[in-house]
This record gives C-alpha cells, sequence and structure tokens, in this order.
C-alpha cells in the first residue's frame, strides 16, 4: 500500500487546531478554527474524492482519540464523510494504548517506523494519514511517505505548532496537481521523490 499524508497548514506552516477554537489548545494555543471559514464545495468534493482512495487510516494516539469521540456522534445522513470514516480500519500507532474504542482498530505498538513498514507492504491502495503530524513527519524522515496532500488557508497565525518542526534528512517533492478553490484554500499534492536537491544558480539562461 502506498502512504499519503494529509494535512491543513496556514501560510505559516501552522497545523494545530484548525477545525474549532477547542479542538486542540495544547500549550496555550488559542487560535484554533482557522480553516473553518474558507470551507467550500470545491474542497468538500475534492476531500471526499481523497478518501475514496483510502483502504484504512493511519492515526497517532492524539488524533485517534480525537477522532474516535467525535466521528461516531455524526449522524447527518447528507454528511459524506462519516459512513466511511466510521467503517474504514483504523490503524493507531502508540505504545500507551492497548486497544482501540472506534471499530474496526489495530493497534501498533513498537517502533512506528517498523511497524509501519510492516503495514505498508501489504496489498491494497492508501493508508492515509489525517492530522497526526507528528507521526506524519516521523514518516516522512523516514521514507516511508509517498504522496502528501496539503490544504493551505489563507491565514497566519505567528503561533501554534508546525508540521514540519523536526530536524533530519531533506525533503524531495514533485508537484502533481493544484488547485484554488472559491474561498482561497490551496489544494496541493506531492509524490515523495527523496532528499530535494540543489543546485547552482549560474543565471537565468540556464532556465529559459
Amino acid at each position: 500500500m502506498k502512504i499519503s499524508l494529509t494535512e491543513f497548514v496556514t501560510l505559516d506552516g501552522v497545523s494545530q487546531g484548525p477545525g474549532s477554537p477547542d479542538e486542540d489548545t495544547s500549550d496555550g494555543f488559542g487560535r484554533g478554527g482557522w480553516l473553518v471559514p474558507h470551507i467550500d464545495e470545491v474542497f468538500v468534493r475534492r476531500a471526499s474524492d481523497w478518501l475514496d482512495l483510502a483502504d484504512g487510516l493511519l492515526l497517532g494516539r492524539r488524533t485517534y482519540e480525537a477522532f474516535a469521540r467525535d466521528w461516531p456522534k455524526i449522524t447527518d445522513p447528507a454528511d459524506p464523510f462519516t459512513g466511511r470514516m466510521n467503517a474504514l480500519p483504523k490503524y493507531v500507532v502508540s505504545n500507551t494504548l492497548t486497544e482501540g474504542t472506534w471499530h474496526p482498530t489495530t493497534v501498533l505498538n513498537g517502533d512506528p517506523v517498523r511497524t509501519v513498514a510492516e503495514l505498508k507492504a501489504r496489498p491494497g491502495r492508501e493508508l492515509q494519514i489525517h492530522g497526526s503530524a507528528r507521526l506524519g513527519e516521523a514518516l516522512l524522515l523516514a521514507g516511508l511517505v509517498d504522496t502528501l496532500r496539503l490544504v493551505v488557508a489563507p491565514t497566519v497565525l505567528r503561533t501554534g505548532r508546525r508540521l514540519m518542526t523536526d530536524t533530519g534528512v531533506s525533503s524531495g517533492l514533485r508537484l502533481l496537481h493544484h488547485e484554488a478553490t472559491p474561498n482561497g484554500l490551496l489544494l496541493l499534492e506531492y509524490e515523495t521523490t527523496g532528499q530535494a536537491p540543489v543546485a547552482d544558480y549560474q543565471g537565468v539562461t540556464d532556465f529559459v
């Protein structure tokens, strides 16, 4: 299976608390809910298309517990995500959980890179990481992420936990698809290409 990482970020790279003011207030963060004013029909349609590709959800403990609390409570039959989110196999990477409450769930204990690599080796389409930025970054550093999907909001927060904060090898990406929604969200889809290339600038004639 391929592993895809979907993240909502601001223009300054903050990924914390996109969905509501009280979604994630850790470290005193008080500016949550920044994605919601920009959600529109095009974004919902594209997000639904992405979810169609999933054979499972791969989550860190914090995101898993939030999803397990909230998604089973959504009963609107017109919601385009609820049925699939609740029915898909869930894999939670954690050394503190022993079992899940959001079925069907498998808890992956031990070294995250090793356990996810074993899961990735199985046949299938996509294992999708939604949120779980720390897990996503660790797997990107380990070379296990195949596809990165970013939803960039036209917002600068200047505070909050950022998506890419770790040190380690660089990550090269190739843009596969880009789109701007009517409310100003940028939808960017990349495939990973190994380490980021570098070069010396020799003049504009090299590029024309």
